[in-house]
């Protein structure tokens, strides 16, 4: 797979510098049908519907919210989001509690059992890299570790001026 994706992207016309990003892109976003499938048993263990689990990444990601905002942020009516927290909220997964400086606002909360769902999918996640890291040889285990701060430090420059809560148009995406 890896050979046929170089080949693809290492095309006449292309700068060394275009090229070479895009195989670190394509390396930090290769995701496998067995590494996807382990997500989705993790999904499964939970029982969690992908709407269910987009629920839990909004609040994870946003905090507490408002019914009205967790709609919003779902694309979805109010009415569809009272059912979709209703059937969180039986299985434990979410919880509604009144604002406390606006009793009649009615805030979603994940609840340990929601958070819970992450550390799972993380633990999972943490397991399989472990035993992928132990494969490397002291050097190459050197150098990623060199190569991830490169990146982390690049990712944190470029997103601290970057409005997470919009997605960039295709002309910004090009820029």
């Amino acid at each position: 797979m890896r050979n046929i994706y170089a080949a693809q992207n290492s095309g006449a016309g292309r700068s060394s510098r275009a090229a070479l990003e895009e195989d670190v892109i394509g390396e930090l976003t290769a995701w496998s049908p067995r590494e996807r499938h382990g997500v989705f048993q993790a999904w499964h263990r939970h029982a969690l519907s992908l709407v269910h689990l987009n629920v839990l990444t909004v609040l994870e990601a946003e905090g507490p919210l408002p019914m009205k905002s967790l709609a919003e942020a779902m694309d979805v009516s109010d009415a569809s989001v009272t059912g979709i927290v209703d059937r969180m909220e039986k299985r434990d997964l979410v919880e509604r509690q009144h604002g406390t400086d606006d009793r009649r606002q009615v805030l979603v909360h994940l609840t340990d059992a929601g958070r819970q769902v992450f550390r799972d999918m993380e633990a999972r996640r943490r397991e399989i890299h472990r035993r992928v890291v132990a494969e490397l040889s002291d050097d190459d285990l050197a150098s990623v570790r060199n190569g991830m701060r490169a990146i982390r430090a690049a990712r944190d420059r470029v997103l601290s001026g970057v409005d997470c809560h919009h997605a960039p148009s295709r002309t910004e995406e090009t820029k």
